[in-house]
């Protein structure tokens, strides 16, 4: 059965169509239609596919499932098969011009960037390129000569920016996802005031070859989509190192987040009481306790001191480095905020950005013992949402205060997930934004799952509700670990569990060994520790914890067990096995047997 192309929102219904067999052709041809209509979003696009440029490539599709007619077997090849998305106008796609929202700087590009090339590979299709704050340089999408895009929910109100036209494009189902920037936010505010989801991964865990740099020590190509599965599907088709990025710099870290996650939040968010923000910033932390989550109140005046960095220190000559012969030469041809904004540059020195530096690498140092208090943070995606008369009233502070909730986490190297939380009182989507270390990509987007999966929001503006989709075929990479049960020192909050955390296990959750097992207390060890021995029926159900342990520190580990202590393998109450510590039994001879009480927190508990 041939679905509507209206029907077709999100990667899983376009993969469900092709799986189903339906023709390709029509649906995509409809929607190119669509966006070339009078009913296509104002000033999103910068660049619309011709109906020509669509027959190439679907031509190049006809010829891929021709070599590979089971459908199945073509997604399984090409998991983005027929796929529609569109890109910001400063990735370079091969043949099309590239113009920043500059007309004056635009060129023509030779080859395609590598996330494009990627997709492309994937069988994705490119509809256009979307509109944005010209050379990325701004949070409100309306310092463009191609026009300023709305807010898909309130049209007297900013689309958020840089990546202005992808996250409207996303929003209203023109395309089932979309490549932005973001240096500064611009992945993550357009995502939070168009109700979206807007995914900036860890910089150099996807390549900037071909993106026109803003700060290229600092940016990351971003991904809109109206689900995490499909965020995460595309991070996964895109990321990988890359030798043609001098700044590439692929290290996946851990596949979940613990069990009993820590949440830190602001503890005096800056907020827009008239438009409703403290409310939904109160249901987002309901949400958040919902999911069993610790919440952690924090000082966050240390973030914003590194995000002042950003645009008052001297990475703003990183821009002007971009820039700096159109600027110099002909000044006029800029938009005249940006002009401003970077014409900044001139006034910091080579002294100035060392010290920038170095205060930077202090912030860096401090901000890692974050990571010992908290599992994530949680923020606000913005402190409001501006209307299109706060721009003209204010362009710069406006502007400058989207950033108080994103502009730190490039500086510090932090993955960072934006996400529908819920509607103001008066209709205004209000976003939220975890952050993570670096190289917990993977992990965040499994929190983002259960996050959307308690909030079930509306996708988008498409009014569609969110409902569970079926598990994507590809998950964005993490490291290789080891399924470890510790039963002693080693559990959450007790002396040794140090040596776990350091080495960036971390915890799976609670289980119990199977009836097998006796407990003992060793004599004599500090700090103190159980023996655990298999027994055999008639033994106890013993208390532990799952930790995932990296593979490449497991050895590292293991030179820190002194005898009688080794590694074996436990069974758990559910039958399954994992490596765990056990004890010699030839060191527990006359060792008090503590089985009883079940393990070694309660036994603490009762001694």
């Amino acid at each position: 059965m041939q679905p509507a192309e209206s029907q077709l929102l999100t990667i899983a219904d376009w993969q469900q169509a092709v799986r189903d067999g339906a023709a390709w052709r029509p649906l995509l041809q409809a929607r190119l239609a669509r966006i070339h209509g009078p009913d296509t979003a104002p000033h999103a696009w910068i660049l619309r596919c011709s109906p020509a440029m669509l027959d190439a490539r679907l031509q190049e599709l006809d010829a891929l499932a021709a070599a590979t007619p089971d459908r199945a077997a073509l997604l399984a090849r090409f998991p983005l098969f027929g796929v529609p998305f569109a890109v910001k106008d400063n990735i370079d796609v091969a043949g099309l011009d590239t113009t920043a929202a500059c007309p004056a700087w635009a060129r023509p590009a030779e080859a395609s960037a590598t996330v494009v090339q990627k997709l492309l590979d994937a069988g994705a299709v490119l509809l256009g390129k979307t509109n944005l704050d010209q050379f990325a340089t701004g949070l409100v999408g309306t310092r463009s000569p191609y026009g300023a895009p709305a807010s898909t929910w309130a049209a007297d109100r900013v689309s958020g920016g840089s990546s202005s036209g992808s996250a409207v494009a996303v929003a209203r189902g023109d395309v089932a996802f979309a490549l932005g920037t973001d240096t500064a936010g611009s992945g993550r505010v357009p995502a939070g005031f168009n109700h979206l989801v807007g995914l900036k991964p860890t910089p150099g865990r996807v390549s900037t070859a071909g993106v026109l740099p803003a700060c290229r020590s600092l940016d990351c190509v971003s991904v809109f989509a109206l689900t995490v599965d499909d965020a995460a599907t595309v991070l996964a088709q895109i990321e990988g190192p890359d030798a043609a990025d001098d700044y590439s710099d692929f290290r996946p870290g851990p596949a979940a987040l613990p069990g009993r996650l820590r949440v830190g939040v602001p503890r005096a968010p800056v907020l827009d009481a008239d438009q409703g923000y403290p409310a939904a910033w109160a249901l987002a932390l309901q949400q958040l306790r919902a999911l069993g989550a610790d919440v952690v109140e924090l000082d966050v005046e240390p973030l914003h001191q590194v995000a002042r960095l950003l645009y008052s220190g001297p990475w703003v000559a990183e821009r002007y480095a971009v820039v700096q012969r159109l600027l110099d030469e002909t000044p006029d041809a800029l938009d005249p905020t940006v002009a401003t904004v970077i014409g900044a540059a001139r006034g910091f020195s080579a002294a100035d950005t060392f010290r920038a530096q170095y205060t930077l690498r202090h912030h860096q140092a401090q901000a890692v013992h974050l990571w010992a208090q908290v599992d994530v943070l949680l923020v606000p995606t913005a402190p409001r949402h501006p209307s299109f008369d706060d721009l003209r009233a204010d362009p710069v502070g406006a502007n400058a205060l989207l950033g108080n909730y994103t502009n730190f986490v490039n500086l510090l190297g932090w993955c960072a997930l934006a996400l529908p939380a819920c509607t103001t009182a008066s209709g205004l989507p209000f976003g939220v934004t975890f952050i993570a270390p670096g190289g917990h990509d993977a992990a965040l987007a499994g929190l983002g799952q259960r996050w959307q999966a308690q909030c079930s929001q509306v996708l988008g503006a498409t009014g569609r509700v969110w409902s569970a989709p079926p598990p994507p075929a590809a998950w964005p990479a993490s490291r290789r670990t080891l399924p470890l049960a510790v039963v002693g020192a080693h559990l959450s909050g007790l002396p040794l569990n140090w040596q776990l955390t350091e080495r960036g296990a971390t915890l799976r959750g609670a289980a119990q060994t199977a009836p097998l097992y006796r407990l003992y207390e060793l004599p004599g060890t500090q700090p103190r520790k159980p023996g655990l021995l298999r027994c055999g029926p008639g033994g106890h159900a013993i208390a532990l914890e799952v930790w995932d342990m990296p593979v490449d520190q497991v050895g590292s580990f293991l030179a820190l067990i002194p005898q009688p202590l080794g590694l074996g393998t436990l069974t758990l109450a559910d039958g399954s096995a994992v490596h765990g510590f056990l004890c010699e039994p030839a060191a527990l001879e006359g060792a008090r047997d503590i089985s009883h009480t079940g393990g070694w927190r309660a036994h603490l508990a009762a001694s």
